[in-house]
């Protein structure tokens, strides 16, 4: 089922749509510096992704001003196909990485996950940022019935429970945080 997703970015892509390096996207949303507000992406195996929406805005709430690379936003629209512009997180669906399928399937580990993704044998992504693959949750939850036909001992049984969280925004499992590293971990960025 083809469904218009959300246009989004990670790290790189944000970083790129203001010509900086990715390690900025990390000192902006640092607290002694207090730019960029983690409260404005979602997380999604533990990393953060924001609308595009919202990333295309950032420059000018800043108190420096930064100037959008609008060929590059351009290319991220061409790169993602059909979709719709979010301006917060709010306005997106329930999006899953590795992390939270493994946790839906309650899959024995994460290496299960990869072989199926590396053989061809799970959904394309709907999206791949700063090097990982998403996936709407209705992309994977639509892709059970395949997996458990195609399985030679796992169930691919969807745990409902888990399904419900992720679509309610109340899931906490694995994935849910970030775990930050460097001299603000103990801060709780």
């Amino acid at each position: 089922m083809h469904r218009l997703k959300p246009y989004l970015v990670g790290y790189q892509e944000f970083a790129a749509l203001y010509g900086v390096e990715a390690q900025m996207v990390s000192q902006w949303l640092s607290p002694s510096r207090g730019v960029l507000d983690p409260e404005t992406a979602i997380v999604v195996s533990g990393v953060r992704y924001w609308p595009l929406g919202f990333a295309c805005r950032f420059g000018t709430t800043t108190p420096r001003p930064k100037t959008l690379d609008v060929r590059y936003k351009e290319r991220l629209i061409t790169e993602q196909g059909a979709g719709w512009e979010a301006d917060s997180r709010d306005q997106l669906p329930p999006i899953v990485g590795q992390q939270e399928t493994i946790e839906l399937f309650r899959l024995p580990s994460q290496g299960t996950l990869a072989m199926r993704i590396a053989a061809g044998n799970f959904p394309k992504e709907d999206w791949v940022l700063s090097g990982s693959g998403l996936w709407l949750l209705d992309t994977v939850l639509d892709a059970a019935s395949g997996l458990r036909a195609s399985a030679r001992s796992l169930t691919w049984e969807v745990d409902e429970t888990v399904a419900a969280a992720l679509r309610d925004g109340t899931y906490e499992g694995p994935g849910s945080k970030v775990l930050t590293r460097g001299r603000h971990a103990r801060k709780g960025l």
